[in-house]
């Protein structure tokens, strides 16, 4: 298949999945769903949907599970807005590349109020 149309399948889905999820599900229940990224397969039979739910840790796990429960729900609110010969079988995986990228800056700036101290210490 080619690139370009790939990444604009994966877009696309990336943008309707988001839009299904926003309309489903009532953000106290479940705490703010993101869909960070689409990852289809070549076929485009299947697709890993990366998601963020934002909340506490209550609201982080309801909002998956409900995820996986509606799935079929938002496979089918997918395939009447996207015109597709095969319609994904969606699987939803939580991303957690925000609480990484959040705890490297956390480092780096611990380190960066240790290393000041370190360097006016040091002899000239």
């Amino acid at each position: 298949m080619s690139g370009v149309r790939h990444e604009r399948v994966r877009e696309l889905l990336k943008r309707e999945i988001g839009e299904s999820i926003r309309r489903e599900f009532a953000t106290g229940d479940v705490g703010l769903i993101t869909v960070n990224d689409v990852v289809p397969a070549g076929d485009l039979k299947s697709a890993v949907v990366y998601v963020s739910v934002l909340g506490n840790a209550d609201q982080q796990k309801r909002g998956l599970v409900k995820l996986n429960e509606a799935r079929i729900r938002i496979q089918a609110l997918v395939a009447r807005a996207v015109v597709l010969k095969h319609t994904p079988l969606l699987k939803f995986v939580a991303d957690d590349t925000i609480v990484r990228g959040n705890r490297v800056l956390q480092i780096i700036e611990e380190l960066e109020k240790t290393t000041p101290a370190a360097e006016s210490s040091a002899p000239q």
